[in-house]
């Protein structure tokens, strides 16, 4: 039986889901990051639907999310697969594909690698959110060759990487739509998997990135992010090196050492923090400093979020979140000196934070949920009338 069937018009003329089964994939829960995030507020629109993924760590993870009903794959059995779960990489399609979705109507994936890959049947709707494309096996593929040093890693990484390139290829054939989280993205999926896709910005929480109610503006700029080589926080450093100016870095990751080693005494690594804290940082600070290209870019999202003006390297999907002299300024070629010109010339009393607030709220988790569910339904009504 097709249980699409029970959807019904509304008295609006257009579409509700009644009484199918969904779930929804998701890559991997082992770090709360932005993808966690979207995540959440997607379960928010289905909250009877169970998540399934390759591996979980709920150690990891916010306590609400104890209360959903998550299923992992068999690379959640694997030894030392909380500390070195990349070294499975090549399991994962394997993993993915062994996910029994059949009995559901509606499957949604969130997919920055491998979720998009889940097989479902031909009565079912695959709907994928799709972060990016595999980005280790396209964009930064030859990044990560060249810093690749040993010549037999290198030549393993080279087979694995086809490998995975040829799946990835395959896998963005599976689903029946696509969304994107940006234009940025989009012209991504179109270059790498020849998919046409819609685009619905992520999430962010407005409610909870605020502008404070008495504004305490200190000296010091804030870099939040993962420490890893493609976010190019070394940028920032530089740059701080030569300005002098405190700069305040939030986050971990594998580049984190290597970061410290070049600082100067007016850079400080804070580490992951909470929330709250978070949120008091970005109040607090100058500016976001953001010199990555990104896919999209929630963080400068939610420092518009909180009044704070941003700093980011022109190129990505702040092209599509920043309005230029309004929420921030842009550094035009991804270097220092580029940077440094940007900051000596950066007055953080020219932007006004109602104004930025208003950009932010462009994004919030309320227009998410509504052009997001209105996709779902459009493209459910488009599949049941194609079956």
């Amino acid at each position: 039986m097709v249980r699409f069937l029970t959807i019904r018009k509304n008295y609006q003329g257009g579409y509700e889901l009644r009484n199918i089964r969904v779930a929804i994939v998701h890559d991997y829960m082992n770090q709360f990051g932005g993808a966690e995030r979207v995540l959440w507020v997607i379960h928010e629109l289905f909250p009877e639907a169970p998540i399934y993924t390759t591996l979980m760590d709920m150690v990891a993870l916010p306590s609400c999310f104890q209360e959903l009903r998550i299923t992992p794959t068999f690379i959640q059995r694997l030894p030392f697969v909380r500390t070195q779960y990349e070294k499975y990489v090549s399991l994962f399609p394997i993993a993915i594909e062994q996910l029994e979705l059949n009995d559901f109507d509606l499957v949604i994936s969130i997919s920055s690698a491998w979720s998009k890959g889940c097989i479902t049947g031909p009565s079912t709707c695959h709907i994928s959110y799709i972060l990016n494309p595999m980005r280790f096996v396209w964009e930064r593929y030859y990044g990560r060759i060249y810093e690749t040093k040993n010549p037999l890693q290198r030549a393993s990484l080279r087979l694995v990487s086809n490998y995975l390139r040829m799946w990835d290829r395959i896998a963005a054939d599976r689903p029946d739509y696509i969304i994107t989280i940006s234009n940025e993205v989009e012209r991504r999926v179109q270059k790498y998997y020849r998919r046409e896709s819609a685009v619905v910005y992520p999430p962010c929480d407005t409610t909870f990135f605020t502008i404070a109610p008495k504004l305490k503006v200190q000296d010091f700029f804030l870099v939040v992010s993962r420490l890893r080589p493609y976010k190019r926080i070394d940028i920032a450093v530089q740059a701080f090196n030569t300005l002098g100016l405190p700069l305040l870095i939030v986050g971990e990751g594998t580049e984190k050492g290597k970061l410290q080693r070049m600082s100067r005494p007016n850079i400080h690594f804070i580490g992951k923090i909470s929330d709250d804290e978070l949120r008091s940082y970005m109040r607090m600070s100058q500016a976001l400093i953001f010199p990555g290209h990104e896919d999209f870019g929630i963080t400068p999202v939610e420092a518009f979020a909180c009044g704070t003006p941003v700093i980011a390297y022109k190129r990505g999907g702040l092209l599509e979140s920043m309005d230029e002299g309004v929420t921030g300024e842009f550094f035009n070629s991804q270097d220092n000196q580029s940077l440094v010109k940007v900051v000596k010339e950066f007055d953080r009393w020219k932007y006004d934070p109602n104004k930025m607030r208003q950009q932010a709220l462009k994004f919030s988790k309320d227009v998410f949920r509504e052009e997001f569910k209105a996709l779902c339904l459009e493209y459910c009504d488009r599949f049941i009338h194609e079956l």
